[in-house]
């Protein structure tokens, strides 16, 4: 597989028509972005650094905080003063309407099944707003192909606690959480990674692995119309990325998206950004094509390869891809237009951490076993990640200007109790519930977009953030994209992205009486040093 466009690619592509796989190293903008320190900004934030992590709904993780059960694992002791938090209530947790009741996972547990997160099985679960469909919709319970997970009849109810998932509790206690953040839309990883840098799922074309000509495919967008152009609903990997495909080792259709991301904007405005994700630094070249081949144990004894191509939203872009995923020119010009074009392996960002360079924006991707995506990762492996990524940050010069957002792609399919509000709606029989999605109005007239989703956690780790304070407010993933968007005042993306309709981020941050104080935590038990 090559990651070229043939020259009878459509043109909606770019907005320049269509090139070969390097033309988005020599379109990216000329100029160099200027230091973060010296970009103006609407508040202190100079530095915003993303951990999207993976599949994991808000009750999943946080459903009985601040209680812990205190049995086993990492004790955890909340602060008196904690808030409530909109969570599993004693009648959810034992008089559920679901067919099974939510059960605790315990640390020994830690790995488990992957649930079924399909955009028209989560509509189904929720069963018109009832929520109570989750274990004949959503629920993967037997884990035989890989007898080291855990599985049981309702699985997809349960939840861990503090216990588990000690780290995070810590953060919320120190720092401040959302119990009211939601999935943009239904649906899996790509659709949720798509709307954190654009607020957009629609406008995606497929095309064919080895010459790039446009086709159709169900699998790669939906709802199209006779131009080919549709809405991604699944998880294809990226046109532009020459590790799609397993490291181009079978033949399956890819998704190219039109339109404009966050990065486009960044870039326009001068300021300095980079996509970080786990093994995307080649292992080695295969055919002059890059092989992403780096691969790890979690600890429940499931091997995975780091990179996975379908969580690299920019890919999807020809206007932000490194299809041949080049490295930095330089330490200096990580966060800069050259050659890697602003994606990066994750390497990359402790050395501009360690270089001070750190970019003005910077999103980070864990490698496929430290991101919290159950079959494959765990709430542990991704504790190590976050707390060894936080513990560096903080002891960096350029903490006392950053926030961390701490945030996921999707829920897995896992239970969680709290109805959202829809407040875009679709009406594509082939995979919408018309009891959930056909009354609210379709913002621009493109289907498969119907959301808000299920119930994520959200969490901001910074000197600004309120502590130990929860946010009511109602946000979902393009709220983030909405920060970046007024922090360096990019203006929004436009095409009916949810940025234009996204809650604010504020009720999490207090400028006013900024708080220096670091939080250490291990990277093993969570507990704080």
């Amino acid at each position: 597989m090559t990651v070229r466009v043939a020259a009878g690619c459509v043109a909606l592509l770019t907005a320049g028509g269509c090139g070969d796989d390097g033309s988005a190293q020599d379109s990216a903008r000329e100029g160099t972005a200027a230091p973060a320190s010296a970009v103006v900004t609407s508040t202190p934030i100079k530095h915003l650094v993303v951990l999207f992590q993976e599949n994991v709904s808000f009750d999943h993780y946080f459903g009985t905080y601040p209680k812990a059960t205190n049995t086993d694992g990492t004790p955890f002791m909340p602060e008196p003063t904690t808030p409530e938090i909109d969570g599993l209530t004693p009648a959810l947790l034992h008089q559920n309407p679901n067919a099974e009741q939510p059960q605790r996972l315990q640390p020994t547990q830690a790995g488990t099944c992957d649930q079924d997160h399909e955009y028209a099985d989560e509509q189904k679960a929720f069963n018109g707003g009832a929520m109570d469909k989750f274990v004949e919709h959503t629920e993967v319970a037997d884990c035989t192909k890989a007898p080291r997970l855990y599985g049981r009849n309702g699985l997809v109810m349960d939840y861990y606690d503090g216990n588990t998932v000690t780290g995070l509790w810590n953060y919320a206690q120190h720092y401040a959480m959302s119990d009211n953040s939601f999935g943009t839309v239904f649906g899996p990883s790509t659709p949720g990674a798509l709307n954190l840098v654009s607020g957009q799922t629609h406008g995606g074309h497929a095309v064919t692995s080895d010459t790039h000509q446009p086709t159709v495919d169900p699998s790669v967008v939906a709802s199209v119309d006779a131009a080919g152009v549709g809405t991604a609903i699944e998880d294809p990997d990226p046109a532009f990325d020459d590790c799609s495909n397993a490291s181009h080792t079978t033949q399956k259709n890819l998704l190219a998206m039109s339109g404009r991301n966050i990065g486009d904007l960044l870039n326009d405005n001068g300021v300095s950004w980079g996509w970080f994700q786990g093994g995307f630094r080649p292992t080695s070249i295969k055919n002059d094509l890059p092989v992403c081949g780096a691969k790890h144990m979690s600890i429940a004894g499931q091997e995975s390869t780091d990179y996975n191509p379908h969580h690299e939203p920019f890919q999807y872009f020809q206007s932000t891809s490194n299809p041949k995923h080049l490295p930095p020119a330089s330490a200096t010009d990580i966060g800069q237009s050259d050659q890697a074009n602003h994606q990066y392996d994750l390497t990359d960002f402790d050395t501009a951490r360690t270089s001070g360079n750190l970019p003005s924006v910077s999103f980070l991707k864990a490698p496929n076993y430290q991101d919290g995506h159950a079959g494959y990762s765990d709430p542990l492996d991704e504790q190590r990640f976050i707390v060894d990524t936080i513990n560096k940050l903080q002891s960096s010069p350029e903490w006392s200007s950053t926030a961390v957002v701490i945030a996921y792609d999707d829920s897995d399919g896992w239970y969680d109790h709290k109805t959202p509000d829809i407040i875009n709606g679709s009406q594509d029989q082939a995979v919408d519930d018309p009891a959930l999605c056909g009354s609210a109005p379709v913002i621009g007239g493109y289907a498969d977009r119907c959301g808000y989703g299920p119930r994520l956690p959200l969490l901001v780790i910074s000197p600004f953030s309120k502590v130990n304070s929860v946010d009511h407010t109602r946000t979902d993933q393009t709220s983030i994209l909405k920060l970046i968007e007024d922090n360096w005042n990019t203006g929004r993306i436009g095409d009916s992205s949810f940025d234009e309709q996204a809650g604010s981020l504020a009720g999490l941050f207090d400028f006013a009486h900024p708080h220096n104080d670091v939080l250490t935590l291990d990277p093993g038990t969570g507990a704080v040093r």
